[in-house]
C-alpha cells in the first residue's frame, strides 16, 4: 500500500480530533435535533441537515474551540500565539455567526474574518468547522435510515459536502461517504455523483502506482472525480475522516490531471 503523504504527526492530530468529536457528540442532548425529512426537498437536492431543527449550545460550541486550540498547541507550540487571542474575540454574537457560516461554507466570510483579526486564513474557517461537526454526525445519526442515495451534484444529502470519497465493501458495492457528517449511501458502480452521467465511455478510472486498494473515478463530462477505496482488503475500518485525509494523494493525482472535486455544471441554452 502507498505511504500517505500526510506526515504522521497530523495524521496523530486528526485521529485526536476524531476521537473528541465523538465524544462531544455524546455530549448533545439527541432532542435538540429535530429533522423535518421533506422527501421532496431533499429530492431536489436540499440537505436534510438543512430541514433540521438544530438548538446549538453555546457555551459548548465555545468549550470546544479551546479544547480544539489546546490540541493543536500542545502538538505544535509554535501556533500558540496565533491561537492566543480566538478565545477573547469570540462572544455568543459571533459563535452563532460561525456556526451559520461554517454550515453553509462560506469561505469568504471566514478569510474576511481572518484578515480582519489578523490571523491566518486557514484558522477560524478550521475552529469552527470542527467544532460544527458533532451536531452535523448526530443528525447524520438521526436520518441515517432515510438516506438511500443522493441527487446528483447536490453532494452529500445530509450536510451538503462535495461528494469526494467512495469504498468498495462486499461483492463489490459502492458505497459513498461524507468525512464531514460520517453518513453514507449506496452507488451505482459506474455513476458519477457529481452529474449522473452513467456512460462508460466517459467515466474512466486512474490509478496509482504502488497503492493497491485505490482508484480515482474521474468523469470526462463535467470533471469531476470521486476517491474508491477497496476498504475490504483492510484489517479494520478507519473512519471517513480519515481515510480521506490518508487518501489525499488521490486528491493531488486528480487535480494534476484536471479533475476537481466539485463537477463542473454544463451550462444549457
Amino acid at each position: 500500500m502507498i505511504k500517505s503523504v500526510v506526515s504522521k504527526e497530523y495524521q496523530e492530530l486528526h485521529k485526536e480530533i476524531v476521537k473528541l468529536q465523538e465524544q462531544w457528540k455524546h455530549m448533545l442532548n439527541p432532542e435538540t435535533i429535530r429533522p423535518n425529512l421533506d422527501k421532496a426537498a431533499m429530492e431536489a437536492g436540499v440537505p436534510a441537515a438543512a430541514l433540521t431543527a438544530i438548538d446549538f449550545e453555546i457555551s459548548l460550541f465555545l468549550q470546544w474551540i479551546e479544547e480544539i486550540n489546546a490540541i493543536l498547541v500542545n502538538g505544535n507550540p509554535e501556533l500558540e500565539p496565533k491561537l492566543s487571542g480566538i478565545t477573547g474575540l469570540l462572544n455568543e454574537e459571533i459563535a452563532i455567526r460561525w456556526i451559520e457560516e461554517a454550515f453553509a461554507f462560506n469561505h469568504v466570510y471566514f478569510a474576511s474574518f481572518a484578515d480582519s483579526h489578523g490571523l491566518e486564513g486557514w484558522i477560524p474557517q478550521f475552529l469552527a468547522e470542527t467544532a460544527l461537526r458533532p451536531y452535523l454526525q448526530l443528525t447524520a445519526e438521526k436520518v441515517q435510515h432515510e438516506i438511500h442515495h443522493s441527487t446528483p451534484g447536490a453532494g452529500c444529502p445530509v450536510c451538503g459536502e462535495p461528494v469526494r470519497l467512495a469504498t468498495l465493501k462486499e461483492e463489490g458495492k459502492k458505497v459513498i461517504h461524507c468525512p464531514r457528517c460520517l453518513a453514507h449511501w449506496h452507488a451505482k458502480r459506474l455513476e458519477c455523483s457529481h452529474c449522473g452521467n452513467e456512460d462508460h465511455k466517459t467515466i474512466q478510472f486512474l490509478t496509482v502506482e504502488g497503492d493497491a486498494v485505490s482508484q480515482i473515478q474521474v468523469c470526462d463530462t463535467c470533471h469531476g472525480y470521486t476517491k474508491i477505496i477497496d476498504t475490504r482488503q483492510y484489517i479494520s475500518q478507519p473512519s471517513a475522516a480519515l481515510l480521506d485525509l490518508n487518501s489525499i494523494h488521490l486528491d493531488f493525482v486528480a487535480q494534476e490531471n484536471g479533475y476537481h472535486a466539485v463537477g463542473e455544471k454544463k451550462s444549457t441554452n
